[in-house]
């Protein structure tokens, strides 16, 4: 059994900061890529960033410059530090990894159940 558990949503001012965490734990024998995805208000869920093992990452226009997307390989845990938030940002955060379960062995994607991220004009 695997779980990815995101925490530190919460609700922030514009132009404010909110680090979210997502912590891996499980039957994980490695976790090849951990990306973060949004839903906004009424709207479908979206990309935001992702990173892969070696620490390549990559993040949506609409974050670059203000999001960083990082992890720690040997915790299985993974982070978004949000800065200069916005009105528009929003939304439910969701944690995403693509994990090699050990046994039986497998590869699979797996989420997290979302933190709320709210920011106020």
């Amino acid at each position: 059994q695997v779980q990815l558990v995101e925490s530190g949503g919460g609700l922030v001012q514009t132009g404010g900061s909110l680090k979210l965490s997502c912590a891996a734990s499980g039957n994980i024998f490695s976790i090849n890529s951990m990306s973060w995805y949004r839903q906004p208000p009424g709207k479908q869920r979206e990309f935001v960033a992702t990173i892969n093992r070696d620490g390549k990452s990559n993040a949506a226009d609409s974050v670059k410059g203000r999001f960083t997307i990082s992890r720690d390989n040997t915790k299985n845990w993974g982070y978004l530090q949000m800065n200069s938030l916005k009105a528009e940002d929003t939304a439910v955060y969701f944690c995403h990894a693509r994990i090699l379960v050990s046994a039986p062995r497998y590869e699979d994607d797996f989420w997290g159940q979302g933190t709320q991220v709210t920011v106020s004009s």
